[in-house]
């Protein structure tokens, strides 16, 4: 680590708390900083205008206020917010030189990425059981599914993004940072920071292998016995058509929760070396920046639905500028 920022390492006596932090970003290879910038600069742009898109136009229709786009509104809220905790910094260390980032911002940072990602995590699963109760139970889905249980789901997704990220910000709050205040990554993470710590990280590594644990066994396993009735269901289906539009449907969902849980459990469920760790930036990448950009395509693209709600939109829009 000292050989590979010369430049920028920072030291502080023994007896000194340190009061910032350098984030090492992605990669020290000068070459690609250029490059690496324009493409998560794009990828950004993207994920805002879809999720914000998504905001408005499911906000602004009536008809799409049901239970699935009730929760995709929300989801595309976390997205949006997720996105903007972490990469407008990250864009900002690839054209600087000093990525210093305060203690109280690192802890902040740390804060709102937990948050937001452990309740996109109870989102999509309440995604998965929307999508059970409307094949599986079609008949009863309104009742089922109705405003109050919704709300009540939603609450529930934003309860534990607020409790676990509770519980990893206040037990990193407790540990003591004294010598090399370099993060190996782009963005105040819980594991990094582990490294830095001078003092005794076994109740922080417990408590990341519990509350860690919890919100991706317990998601994974609802949306797993989810998908095996919706599936069961699916096989019941005697239209060909019928089958081959919920297969898209669970398809598309499908990729999105393997990227999003299996980066994340990578980079979490694993020994905390120096080495995981490079290899830990490369498939956070995956459920920081890509998922992000992709949920709107996923979940909206291949809906007709809002296709047809979006041109409808645009062509009420265009009369409205010609007159």
């Amino acid at each position: 680590m000292e050989e590979e920022f010369p430049k920028r390492r920072i030291l502080v006596r023994n007896d000194s708390l340190v009061t910032e932090f350098l984030l090492a970003g992605l990669t020290d290879r000068p070459e690609l900083q250029q490059p690496l910038f324009f493409l998560f600069l794009m990828i950004y742009i993207i994920t805002m205008v879809g999720n914000l898109g998504l905001i408005i136009l499911i906000g602004l229709n009536s008809h799409l206020h049901t239970p699935m786009y009730y929760f995709l509104f929300n989801l595309s809220f976390i997205d949006l917010c997720y996105s903007s905790v972490f990469t407008p910094k990250m864009l900002m260390n690839f054209v600087s030189e000093d990525n210093i980032i305060s203690y109280v911002g690192c802890m902040t940072q740390l804060f709102f990425f937990l948050f937001f990602v452990i309740s996109e995590c109870y989102m999509l699963t309440s995604m998965a059981y929307d999508r059970y109760v409307a094949i599986c139970n079609p008949l009863l889905y309104k009742v089922t599914m109705s405003h109050q249980v919704c709300s009540l789901l939603t609450v529930a997704a934003y309860m534990m993004g607020f409790a676990g990220a509770s519980a990893h910000t206040g037990c990193m709050l407790r540990l003591t940072f004294c010598n090399v205040n370099i993060i190996n990554h782009y963005l105040c993470d819980i594991l990094p920071l582990l490294q830095l710590s001078c003092t005794s990280t076994y109740v922080n590594e417990v408590v990341v292998l519990i509350v860690v644990g919890i919100n991706i066994t317990v998601p994974s396993f609802t949306i797993l016995i989810s998908y095996v009735f919706i599936l069961t269901s699916i096989f019941h289906i005697k239209s060909a058509q019928g089958r081959s539009k919920a297969f898209s449907t669970c398809s598309s969902h499908i990729i999105a929760l393997c990227l999003f849980f299996g980066s994340a459990a990578f980079m979490y469920l694993k020994y905390s070396s120096s080495g995981s760790m490079d290899l830990g930036k490369i498939s956070s990448v995956f459920y920081t920046n890509v998922v992000p950009m992709l949920n709107p395509l996923i979940y909206s693209l291949r809906n007709k639905d809002i296709k047809v709600t979006l041109q409808k939109t645009l062509l009420k829009i265009q009369s409205r500028n010609m007159f």
